[in-house]
């Protein structure tokens, strides 16, 4: 007898994804499960947040909501279920739009959305100098998935079209690298920024 395959949400199929930009090999986890919860197991240990599903890791940034100003003003704060469903909503709404199994959609977008270049603030003798540094996989998973929530948060703050469409719309834009996308917009501002002050 053959061992069942674990399948996200029951009905995702997570093997068979494979992760093109080699730098997050290591930063994007996609194990097999039904339902990503790790009930913050890896929330004190450094560097385990790779080992976090990348699905959990997206709920989990989007449970912080509310206006640029006002990001955790705790309306979702703990409603981690909530967050789970608006998700698994999105996944439908995106599979029926694109036909593809919509994890593979959500990695494509957060490799579209991780920068490769950042900034860091140097003082030397008094004055401030802007540096051009290369991101760590980690960081890049964090920033990508920080830019999609951001993004999303911002766009359905007091509008009457549901967030799940929003989450949908968003990640199937940043998967197909549009410009359009505001964590690629994100992504590509900072990188140039970066590059400005090399």
């Amino acid at each position: 007898m053959t061992a069942q395959k674990l399948l996200l949400f029951r009905k995702w199929d997570i093997s068979e994804i494979e992760i093109q930009d080699v730098g997050l090999k290591t930063a994007i986890c996609l194990k097999e499960t039904i339902l990503p919860m790790s009930f913050g197991r890896s929330a004190l240990k450094r560097f385990n947040k790779a080992d976090v599903n990348i699905v959990e890791r997206l709920v989990n940034k989007m449970m912080h909501f509310g206006k640029k100003y006002a990001k955790n003003t705790g309306r979702m704060a703990g409603k981690k279920f909530h967050t789970f469903n608006v998700v698994k909503t999105a996944f439908e709404i995106m599979h029926q739009k694109t036909g593809k199994n919509p994890i593979e959609i959500l990695v494509r977008a957060v490799e579209n959305s991780a920068p490769n270049e950042d900034t860091t603030r140097i003082v030397y003798g008094g004055t401030v100098y802007h540096v051009s540094v290369d991101v760590a996989p980690i960081r890049r998973v964090d920033l990508a998935l920080r830019f999609i929530a951001d993004g999303v948060k911002e766009a359905t703050f007091s509008n009457p079209k549901a967030i799940e469409e929003y989450l949908a719309e968003h990640l199937i834009l940043s998967a197909n690298n549009d410009t359009a996308a505001p964590s690629v917009k994100k992504k590509n501002e900072l990188e140039r920024i970066a590059q400005a002050s090399r």
